[in-house]
């Protein structure tokens, strides 16, 4: 008989919404995916880039730690956007990531010969501060919307349930990016060694 594999999904305790409390279940889920798939990762492969101007693994890393503290300061704790504290939490700034590079670009210095360590180090940083803030986060809270300016000038409304819901979609879409990223890089070496 052979063995039986379980796929279960472990809600933490400790939160007010059970809602909340799903969410950052399957947030944890990708990240634990994302790290079992980057482990041995060198300075090299997190530093490459397919083409100039194109991101790498470690600006997309980079990124999903921003972006999550982004939007549980922006959402999350109601503050307005210079005042999300980047550079406290995270030791980077919002910029931090080169994203979005321009045409022809370079990933910013700031990322150069950094390790996967650094990555796994801001990763964890983002999420912890988010489960210091979403256990207090109310069944009736998911419903505020929180009108903020967009960069143009235009005002966007952001309901907190979708704001939750984003940090998840956007870390598992960059994941996926970073997984595509690791295949061009082994494709092209296999692809170079096999015309040697």
């Amino acid at each position: 008989m052979s063995p039986v594999i379980r796929s279960a999904l472990p809600i933490p305790s400790g939160y007010t919404s059970a809602e909340v409390a799903s969410f950052i279940a399957q947030l944890d889920d990708q990240s634990r995916r994302q790290t079992a798939q980057t482990r041995g990762l060198t300075i090299a492969d997190l530093e490459w880039q397919p083409a100039p101007g194109m991101n790498t693994i470690g600006m997309l890393m980079a990124h999903q730690a921003i972006v999550e503290v982004w939007w549980c300061g922006l959402i999350l704790e109601d503050q307005q956007g210079p005042n999300v504290r980047f550079q406290e939490i995270l030791g980077i700034s919002d910029n931090d990531d080169g994203m979005p590079l321009a045409e022809g670009g370079s990933p910013p210095a700031i990322l150069t010969g950094k390790d996967l360590a650094f990555y796994d180090d801001l990763l964890d940083r983002a999420r912890r501060h988010v489960k210091s803030v979403a256990p207090r986060i109310r069944d009736a809270d998911l419903g505020i919307i929180r009108t903020r300016p967009r960069p143009n000038g235009d005002l966007r409304e952001v309901e907190m349930r979708w704001a939750i819901y984003h940090i998840l979609e956007h870390f598992a879409g960059h994941f996926g990016q970073i997984l595509v990223l690791q295949h061009a890089r082994k494709s092209l070496a296999l692809g170079d060694a096999a015309r040697r």
